[in-house]
């Protein structure tokens, strides 16, 4: 058991050591009420309120100690015999208890009956556990993920005696029955350009083997991988490319035929052992039609880029989380950090990133619910480009919001011995997994809207919750057409020329201001019907004013609208729209 140390209370740097993640996270449970269903809510809150008050303890106190002992990979066993095996700290075994066993979150699009729920879980509901789980520990995250994917894909493309021999040990939640899952994807010779990939499949006595390397593979002694190799003889680039399901201990007890070469010495994910890998004959079976294994592979990347932003997310809010704590409950100059001007503006700038990305993390769930639980082929379109755009732009958040709350504490940020460092480490890795930044912008623009045409499901859909925000004054309203109509002409224009490829990063991050500040209007008024709190309008003002609108860089004076702005974010108390109304205009 980890060892929880409490900050005494004349500390002069506290942090959120014993607090609920949960309960202090208003904003989240406020906008998961709008999202789910009332009985979905009362189900899972009291689940939620548990997790976050482990969040705040145990896991993060485990977490710390994994990240401080990373795996060690062994080749031989203590009297020479050729047995890999990678060994971990207790305190990261205790994280995959909670994570796998008492919560099942790796389980929940898949098993009926996880914590009690009748069916399976929605998104929304799913990625509330996410995120609550990895704002204490991040490099678990992946495994929970890629273990949820595998699943994904075996039920989805796999044949009867596939599923029949391992979808059930995938979905487990007893830890002796659990087979983690792991996708072993990129290679040297082609990361994001996966149809230059070199591994090859081979059928040898009637069974498909493999061959070649693979270069970053995370969970790498998972139970069960999922991969892409090229059947031999088959067309080069994409289309020439098979899934396959590949064991890591055969039928008989024998370890199949690959090798852990070295575990990566990675920036952040310490806890989580990812490694190179390589392939001499290593049987493996292939998963629905060998000509489609990348289309169906991309599937699975779009379930995994919602969880990135999900958990880029997570990483924001405990910086938030911690930056509020000390900015609370510390004092310089006699007077508390949260009341100097420059402190306030300055959280005023990490929370906003935050807030968007809550609402878009969200939004873009409910339209993967709306789009395979309901069968709505707009809300298919419209995931096809929430999806990138969200992995594009909180990931990339995440790595300022993160430095810039660490800050907020010092000297003391910069130690290991708090979570700052920690999360400013683990941040970078959002923006590079499932896609870099510029692979995942064209993939936006160019495939997005230039192939799909998801461009007219979004505008859509920020039209509809525009015309149905009639509590939104209407200036505010107006602001934001007209910013909508200004960024999806953008995209299309970006999407439609060749030449314009160096303007998709502008274009997807000018998408994804204007749908984050629609959607925070739209929750504002869903909110203010329920308790009568306005303050994500406001959130939706700010976001047009600093993340959308030009500022005169040598203008002297932040004003009294920012002011105000700050006390009523930086509160506790919710704010009515009478009281705002002003500052929406």
């Amino acid at each position: 058991m980890a060892v929880i140390e409490r900050a005494p209370q004349n500390t002069i740097a506290p942090d959120t050591t014993g607090s609920n993640f949960f309960r202090a996270d208003a904003s989240l449970a406020d906008v998961l009420q709008v999202y789910l269903p009332e009985a979905t809510w009362a189900h899972i809150a009291p689940h939620l309120d548990r997790l976050g008050a482990l969040a705040g303890s145990e896991l993060d106190a485990c977490a710390r100690l994994a990240d401080a002992h990373p795996p060690v990979l062994h080749h031989r066993d203590r009297f020479g015999n050729d047995a890999q095996r990678i060994e971990y700290h207790p305190a990261y075994r205790q994280l995959e208890r909670v994570a796998f066993g008492d919560f099942g979150i790796h389980a929940m699009s898949h098993r009926p009956g996880i914590l009690g729920f009748p069916g399976t879980y929605p998104a929304v509901a799913k990625h509330a556990f996410t995120y609550l789980f990895n704002q204490a520990e991040f490099g678990l995250g992946c495994p929970i993920n890629v273990s949820d994917g595998a699943a994904m894909l075996l039920s989805r493309f796999g044949d009867d005696a596939l599923k029949a021999k391992y979808l059930d040990g995938l979905t487990q939640t007893d830890m002796n029955s659990l087979t983690q899952g792991a996708q072993f994807m990129t290679e040297k010779e082609g990361g994001s350009d996966v149809g230059s990939l070199t591994t090859t499949a081979r059928q040898e006595g009637g069974q498909w083997r493999l061959y070649g390397e693979k270069w970053f593979c995370s969970n790498a002694d998972a139970p069960l991988a999922m991969l892409l190799a090229r059947p031999e003889g088959a067309q080069g680039g994409t289309r020439g490319v098979g899934l396959f399901l590949m064991p890591r201990t055969l039928d008989d007890g024998s370890q199949n035929r690959y090798r852990i070469v070295r575990l990566k010495d990675k920036l952040g994910t310490r806890s989580m052992a990812s490694g190179e890998i390589t392939f001499d004959g290593a049987t493996a079976y292939p998963v629905g039609r060998l000509d489609r294994g990348f289309v169906q592979m991309a599937e699975m990347v779009n379930w995994s880029r919602l969880s990135n932003g999900v958990k880029s997310t997570a990483l924001m809010r405990r910086a938030l989380h911690d930056a509020l704590t000390v900015a609370r409950g510390r004092s310089a100059f006699g007077v508390r950090v949260v009341d100097l001007p420059l402190a306030r503006r300055q959280l005023l700038k990490i929370m906003l990133p935050v807030e968007q990305a809550l609402s878009m993390c969200f939004a873009t769930a409910r339209a993967l619910d709306r789009a395979e639980l309901e069968g709505s082929q707009d809300a298919q379109l419209l995931l096809r480009i929430l999806t990138p755009v969200l992995k594009f732009r909180a990931t990339r958040d995440a790595r300022k919001v993160c430095g810039d709350a660490l800050e907020m504490r010092g000297g003391v940020g910069y130690i290991e011995e708090f979570a700052c460092a920690r999360l400013l480490r683990d941040s970078h890795l959002g923006s590079i997994w499932e896609g870099t930044g510029n692979i995942v912008a064209i993939d936006a623009l160019q495939r997005a809207i230039g192939r799909h045409g998801a461009d007219a499901a979004l505008l859509a859909d920020l039209n509809a919750r525009l015309d149905d925000a009639t509590d939104v004054p209407d200036a505010l309203r107006k602001r934001l057409r007209h910013n909508v109509e200004g960024a999806i002409a953008m995209a299309r224009a970006v999407a439609g020329a060749a030449g314009n490829e160096a303007d998709a990063r502008r274009a997807t991050s000018a998408l994804y201001h204007v749908t984050s500040a629609v959607v925070l209007a739209w929750e504002g008024q869903q909110i203010h019907r329920r308790r009568g709190d306005a303050r994500r309008m406001l959130l939706a003002r700010l976001v047009l004013d600093h993340r959308l609108g030009g500022r005169d860089p040598f203008a002297v004076g932040a004003g009294d609208h920012e002011q105000r702005c700050g006390n009523i974010l930086l509160s506790d108390e919710p704010a009515p729209l009478r009281q705002i109304a002003d500052l929406l205009s």
